[in-house]
């Protein structure tokens, strides 16, 4: 961690320095509480250098050869390698993240960089014919200019990357606001990353800060042209709303409340590695986990009670252990949101089927049966290790239980006739539905993203590449027009 400790908490045209603003923050181990890093925030005219110096970059960066582009993402890749072991550290040590956890990012992000690599060359256009004599139609996918992106706790280095890598291959500066919590897995060590490849200064620029310094300007300043943002709902509404009102493109990944189905012909043992891979994976922590197990009252018994044997195993404690699957939660405040949830479901009448122990910030595996649709642990997002498992009579029920939620991220269904599990996957209102899988998917050449409460927009591949460009018309008049009035 030494390399990434010493990072300091802005990086704002190139240079290293500490924020201007009022507040410091202190980065902490989520496991010990050992502080691992301490800082001043960025103020508002920190935020302003970063938007203004990206504006003027961008201009010639939008005109940098597509084969030095594509070299800078491979070096970013090689630098990733050479300094595997650090990286590794610093997500288990910032985020509370396992070794499986972070070889799991590790790889994701590896792969959305080589993905974004491909795309200074897939900057393609088009002649088009016109209805008017003489005329030639031009259309040219050009930079949206600067893209903001606003990054969550979780995934911090991968849903970091996820928007950055693609925006800067396509042409454009960006400003990366981290989460607070994970600043440097999230953001600094991503801006060292892009340094040490040879990306030029100003390009990327991280800032980080809390609202109490910046308030909605990162998304209303009249710079950027596009804001990523990945995080819960509630705050993406609202980004959403501020977006609109300054007419800014806005892409949103947002909870989820994911349901995993299994009917009566699934493969049981399989099903089960499945679903406790989708609910247990980072504790939880992720947008896509199965909150929900949706399963046929003829293979419940057996379901259940090879799920609940597995379950126990699940080691819990010191990420740095490598033997642990479950670390702790991001802090204090998320464990207290997940008792009182766990709290609320026992009040409603779910039965607490495993109830570990809470320990600090690790939070032991919670399962839920008797669960139904109308209850809280069924309709809100669990960011933890606490799973609902609900009984249903038929594929109708199961599909209807699916869809009674406000979400609609990612989801499974588990059958041995895959036609059968495409024709149930159509029915649910969801962006993303997995057959015979987990519900935790996400590959760097696939649409990814969800409806309802769970955002707006899709990324990854030529989704990324559109989501990052705009289209620009140009044409030529080759011969004179007959105007009016002439």
């Amino acid at each position: 961690m030494s390399i990434y400790k010493q990072l300091e908490s802005q990086y704002i045209n190139g240079v290293w320095k500490d924020g201007s603003g009022q507040a410091t923050i202190q980065n902490t181990n989520p496991f010990n509480g050992e502080v691992i890093a301490s800082y001043r925030a960025a103020s508002l005219q920190d935020l302003d250098e970063a938007y203004e110096t990206a504006k003027e970059v961008q201009k010639s960066w939008a005109k940098e050869n597509p084969i030095n582009v594509r070299k800078i993402m491979d070096k970013a890749v090689t630098y990733m390698e050479e300094n595997h072991e650090e990286i590794v550290d610093i997500i288990i040590q910032e985020i509370g993240g396992t070794r499986l956890k972070a070889e799991f990012e590790i790889g994701l992000v590896t792969n959305m960089i080589k993905e974004a690599s491909s795309f200074p060359m897939r900057m393609s256009g088009s002649i088009l014919p016109s209805p008017i004599d003489g005329k030639e139609n031009r259309v040219y996918r050009v930079p949206v200019g600067v893209v903001g992106v606003i990054s969550p706790f979780n995934f911090p280095f991968f849903l970091s990357m996820k928007s950055v890598a693609p925006a800067l291959a396509t042409g454009n500066a960006v400003v990366l606001k981290p989460h607070e919590h994970t600043a440097i897995t999230g953001g600094t060590m991503i801006a060292k990353i892009f340094e040490e490849a040879g990306l030029p200064k100003g390009v990327l620029q991280v800032v980080t800060t809390e609202i109490s310094e910046i308030g909605d300007r990162f998304v209303d300043h009249p710079v950027p042209g596009a804001i990523s943002f990945t995080g819960s709902t509630k705050v993406g509404k609202h980004i959403g709303e501020v977006a609109s009102r300054n007419l800014k493109e806005v892409h949103l990944e947002l909870g989820g409340n994911s349901a995993l189905i299994v009917l009566e012909d699934a493969d049981i043992d399989y099903a089960v590695s499945a679903g406790v891979f989708s609910r247990f994976t980072h504790q939880g922590q992720i947008c896509m986990s199965a909150n929900r197990i949706i399963i046929h009252e003829d293979v419940y018994d057996e379901f259940v009670q090879k799920y609940v044997d597995k379950v126990k195993t699940l080691t819990c404690g010191d990420p740095a252990d490598s033997s642990t699957i479950i670390g702790p939660l991001i802090n204090e405040r998320q464990v207290q949101n997940t008792v009182n949830l766990i709290e609320k479901g026992i009040e409603e009448g779910a039965h607490p089927l495993v109830r570990g122990q809470v320990k600090g910030n690790v939070v032991e595996p919670v399962v839920f049966t008797e669960v139904t649709p109308d209850m809280a642990i069924a309709n809100e997002e669990f960011f933890a290790p606490v799973v609902a498992i609900m009984k249903v009579k038929s594929e109708e029920q199961a599909i209807a239980y699916a869809n009674a939620s406000s979400y609609g991220l990612s989801g499974a269904v588990h059958t041995r006739d895959v036609n059968r599990g495409a024709e149930v996957a159509k029915q649910l209102e969801s962006g993303m539905i997995h057959i015979n899988d987990g519900t935790i998917n996400d590959e760097p050449n696939v649409a990814f993203g969800g409806v309802k409460n769970s955002g707006v927009g899709r990324l990854n591949g030529e989704w990324s590449l559109e989501a990052f460009t705009t289209t620009k018309w140009i044409s030529i008049q080759h011969t004179k027009r007959q105007f009016p009035y002439s």
